[in-house]
């Protein structure tokens, strides 16, 4: 397989120098009537002209000649060339490519909506002419290939599964690299360099995503309650074990049992608490 030839072509500023003198023979020959130099110097000076090509910063011309490659100008500035070679141009330059929002399924099968960034240049001027039909077309296609293939291959969260070590919606930068790298590895071919790849948009799809809110929900009300639960079990053995230690109050178990009850249902409560005074014994 081939690959990019950069050529160094000739520079155009002394070519330019030749073709004012050839212009100069030309006109010379017309007005001595020398016909043979005239017209002579005339195709030259149409040959060269043709020669001249002006490439822009980051920018570059991919050469044929009679449909053989001759090799690729990366130089930027005013040059000469052979006339009759086929001239393609491309772009140097950095490009963004935002892909479309597809439903996708994770690893664990729940659809999902998923777009990616993709910052991409051309890197090897011949593969991206000859090796591909479109590499424009070929980046869009290859790139929804490779985010299909990166959804499939993580869970959306740990509500899912609680064992993975990487999941979509939280492990953003091991995510974006493995990204990369698949997307790197497919448009190999039409050497195109990947300068970034990451995740713009995740979410659930809209048949799901109310569900899986919900179940979100849930699970922060539970680990809140867990939480809650834990540090009024530490409050209460505090208080039991203070005034015990102060010797306030002696509280044989039933009295204990009345008093941790209470203690927990105003520490665990959702609405405020009314206190109620007790103007009898501890048992009325």
């Amino acid at each position: 397989m081939k690959t990019e030839k950069v050529l160094i072509p000739f520079n155009g500023y002394l070519v330019a120098v030749v073709l004012l003198f050839s212009i100069g023979t030309t006109i010379y020959g017309f007005i001595t009537n020398y016909l043979v130099l005239a017209v002579a110097s005339l195709l030259l000076s149409i040959l060269l002209i043709k020669g001249f090509v002006v490439i822009g910063p980051n920018s570059s011309k991919v050469l044929l000649l009679f449909g053989d490659y001759r090799g690729s100008i990366k130089q930027s500035g005013l040059f000469w060339i052979n006339p009759f070679y086929n001239k393609t141009s491309l772009s140097l330059r950095a490009r963004n490519f935002e892909s479309e929002k597809i439903k996708v399924n994770d690893k664990m099968g729940n659809p999902i909506l998923i777009s990616v960034i993709l910052v991409w240049k051309v890197n090897d001027t011949f593969k991206s002419t000859f090796e591909v039909d479109n590499y424009e077309a070929f980046i869009r296609i290859q790139t929804d290939s490779a985010v299909r293939k990166l959804a499939g291959s993580f869970p959306y969260d740990h509500f899912e599964d609680e064992r993975a070590t990487i999941t979509l919606s939280t492990n953003f930068d091991d995510v974006n690299i493995a990204l990369e790298n698949e997307v790197t590895q497919r448009l190999e071919i039409a050497g195109i360099e990947v300068i970034e790849s990451r995740i713009a948009y995740l979410a659930y799809a809209p048949e799901i995503a109310h569900s899986m809110l919900r179940r979100q929900q849930a699970s922060a009300v539970v680990a809140a309650r867990h939480k809650i639960v834990e540090g009024a079990v530490g409050m209460v053995d505090s208080a039991l074990k203070l005034l015990a230690d102060k010797e306030i109050i002696e509280f044989d178990e039933d009295k204990k049992a009345t008093m941790v009850s209470n203690l927990m249902v105003v520490l665990c409560g959702d609405s405020e608490t009314k206190p109620v005074i007790n103007t009898g014994t501890l048992n009325q």
